[in-house]
């Protein structure tokens, strides 16, 4: 039996595993304990790691046993599981997309509300052309993952009459993108706040992200010139974005709640 945590962020679900259970079978055991109909179910597995100098590191595997860089929405989740099971108000993650620092501002058990430093987003303006589509303008960006977001005026998010979820796995997997990138279809509401919708690399249409959170703001205060101070609304929930200037550290807020602490069967 393997030990777990699930936690989600806005949506966007996590199993948190001990990466010493872990063995080699990372995604193997994505896969399998991913799986909704079939399994526990969430979106990826954080594998905690508990380094002997006291730090700690995490890896993402995707559901489908992609490992990716990092999960802005699930190293929050990790930073709310520390606080619940050890204290830990704030708490440096490393990942494969840099370090990430998360202080928790509110706590009620089991939801925390959690700042995080997402490190300083590179903006990109880009045209792409897509299968079936054509030009199709918009930003890559990281964040310490790949990104491609695209400004939209549409009320349902599509793009030259496609469903955001159909244009956004097209891009996701396109050999302009060898590693695959996340897409988000972002919409501003006003000078202070955003819409968008994701598709998540190795995952698919998720309800939220923190990583296309940080992305989307970025695109949107580049391209569209909006506030630098701004709220993100994702199909879960509203997070908050603070980008002083283009070459300082953004600042990510927003909510975590413990959702249970289990035992599965392994592989």
């Amino acid at each position: 039996m393997i030990p777990f945590v699930k936690a989600h962020a806005c949506g966007n679900d996590f199993l948190i595993i001990e990466e010493t259970l872990a063995g080699r079978r990372h995604a193997d055991l994505a896969r399998k304990l991913c799986s909704r109909n079939t399994n526990v179910g969430a979106d990826g597995i954080e594998f905690l790691e508990r380094r002997a100098n006291g730090e700690f590191f995490l890896r993402l595997f995707n559901a489908d046993g992609s490992e990716a860089e990092l999960s802005g929405n699930g190293t929050r989740c990790v930073a709310a599981w520390l606080a619940k099971s050890e204290g830990l108000q704030e708490v440096a993650l490393g990942t494969h997309g840099g370090v990430r620092t998360c202080r928790v501002i509110e706590a009620a058990e089991p939801n925390y509300l959690i700042e995080s430093a997402m490190g300083v987003p590179r903006v990109m303006p880009r045209t792409i052309v897509v299968d079936g589509v054509g030009n199709v303008a918009g930003a890559m960006v990281n964040v310490g993952n790949p990104h491609f977001v695209i400004l939209v005026e549409t009320e349902d998010f599509s793009v030259q009459g496609l469903a955001w979820q159909e244009i956004g796995g097209r891009i996701s997997t396109s050999p302009l993108f060898p590693h695959g990138t996340n897409v988000e279809f972002v919409k501003v509401l006003s000078s202070g706040e955003i819409a968008f919708r994701i598709f998540e690399r190795g995952c698919g249409p998720t309800t939220s992200s923190g990583t296309g959170t940080c992305a989307s703001s970025a695109a949107a205060i580049v391209l569209a010139g909006v506030e630098r101070s701004l709220t993100a609304l994702a199909e879960g929930g509203p997070q908050k974005t603070v980008w002083p200037t283009n070459d300082q550290v953004m600042q990510l807020t927003g909510p975590a709640e413990i959702v249970c602490v289990g035992e599965v069967y392994g592989l």
